[in-house]
């Protein structure tokens, strides 16, 4: 199987021989680098790659997270939201900073049906709880 994206490429297969016979092929026809191991793409960082398969992870994608709205030394949560929370149109927590506001829905855009309807400063604070869920599974670990 092969993954390809602008300059990047992933290979994988059941047999060494084959995944070795590609390499040598593309490196023969293209120019190209051999940097070993897949270990970090599109936010997912790549472990164990053995015969029997791989595991995936989004850990260190939610760490970066963390560190870009200042929230590593929060507590992790056991939800992605406050259960107890009811999100409204017009409640009276008042518009959230814009700027902050901009960033979180670039990150957790594709889990919202309706943006715009959530820049009250209430669904920010749910936005955030959910980016320490994202999170909390690494401290089982």
């Amino acid at each position: 199987m092969i993954f390809l994206y602008v300059d990047d490429i992933i290979y994988v297969g059941s047999s060494t021989v084959l995944i070795d016979e590609f390499k040598f092929d593309m490196m023969k026809t293209f120019e190209m680098t051999d940097l070993g191991l897949l270990h970090y793409f599109f936010g997912l960082e790549v472990f164990l790659q053995k015969r029997d398969g791989i595991f995936i992870s989004q850990i260190k994608y939610a760490t970066d997270l963390l560190k870009r709205f200042h929230m590593v030394n929060r507590n992790g949560v056991a939800t992605p939201m406050n259960l107890n929370e009811k999100l409204q149109v017009d409640d009276d927590s008042g518009m959230a900073n814009e700027k902050l506001f901009r960033s979180l829905v670039s990150v957790v855009s594709r889990f919202m049906h309706n943006p715009a309807f959530h820049g009250r400063t209430t669904h920010i604070d749910n936005r955030i709880h959910f980016i320490r869920d994202l999170v909390t599974p690494m401290s089982k670990w």
